[in-house]
């Protein structure tokens, strides 16, 4: 081995011994301060945790706050839900920012953050902001409130309306079951208000023997309809012939009450009008087929 070519391998034995304990180096002093990192780290999170449950308590008690004066100024039950709603979604926000800025992002690196993402964020949340839409839309043209029982004409869904959000309406069925359905949908498609009117009418059907007058089952439905209660007696009670089916006669009665009442009086006129029917002898036939053999064919059937 030459001079030179020691000379040149000692170099790089030195120069690789520097860097290794350069690298020594930067990793001592990472170490070093490991344990005040974690420890900083950790107060930080145990603030952000405080901050969190403080902040939430803070939210709870404001939006109570909020809620009792919008109802001591009158302000109706759908806006001091959806008011609400917008209210909790906008103090959580601004409690993530709060905490995000205790781990050192700046209010000015998360808005730069957020305007980058901007039109990612718009895309992925439009079902989202057309709901919020949706609701300001009910909220404004009131096709419904609190209270009322509506029907969801694009799937049928139906209850009694129970809470307008911000995103979302919830509907209480008769079996108690939750629907929420999103405010655009309800905004933008055709919805039957059934409670809207204090007064509705009760159509119901029933057939008669073609043996039995019609004359006197419609003095029986009308007695069995003056005789209950519920039904509306300043309106007309109409007894009309809907339909000549197969084994019967098919009867139509409209009368009216109060919405709160119609299904009270459907269940009991349905059994009351049976009775009347009883004590008149009008018989309600069950149904039946009637079959006809020619004779011609029978007895082609038997000469074969």
């Amino acid at each position: 081995m030459t001079v030179g070519r020691f000379m040149l391998l000692t170099a790089e034995i030195l120069s690789e011994k520097q860097e290794v304990e350069k690298q020594l180096g930067i990793l001592q002093s990472y170490v070093d301060v490991l344990p005040e990192k974690i420890l900083s780290l950790g107060i930080r999170v145990m603030l952000a945790l405080v901050l969190f449950a403080v902040g939430s308590r803070a939210i709870a008690f404001l939006r109570r706050f909020v809620r009792r004066t919008l109802e001591k100024f009158s302000t109706t039950r759908e806006a001091v839900q959806f008011l609400d709603s917008c209210l909790r979604a906008f103090l959580y926000v601004v409690l993530v920012f709060m905490i995000l800025q205790l781990f050192g992002l700046e209010a000015t690196s998360i808005a730069t953050v957020i305007g980058s993402v901007g039109v990612t964020v718009g895309l992925a949340v439009q079902g989202s902001l057309t709901n919020c839409i949706g609701g300001i839309l009910i909220l404004t043209l009131k096709p419904f409130k609190v209270g009322d029982f509506i029907i969801e004409d694009t799937n049928k869904n139906e209850g009694v309306v129970q809470e307008i959000t911000i995103f979302y309406t919830k509907l209480v069925t008769f079996d108690n079951k939750v629907i929420w359905i999103p405010n655009g949908t309800l905004a933008n498609s055709s919805m039957t208000n059934v409670t809207d009117n204090p007064e509705r009418r009760v159509d119901l059907t029933i057939g008669i023997s073609y043996r039995s007058d019609i004359r006197q089952a419609r003095r029986a439905v009308e007695r069995a309809a003056a005789a209950h209660p519920l039904v509306l007696q300043d309106r007309e009670v109409f007894v009309y012939v809907e339909n000549y089916a197969a084994s019967r006669i098919v009867l139509g009665i409209r009368v009216w009450a109060k919405r709160e009442n119609w299904w009270t009086v459907r269940c009991d006129l349905m059994e009351q009008i049976k009775y009347a029917f009883d004590e008149d002898g009008i018989e309600i036939p069950p149904p039946q087929m009637d079959v006809r053999i020619v004779k011609d064919e029978m007895e082609g059937s038997a000469g074969e």
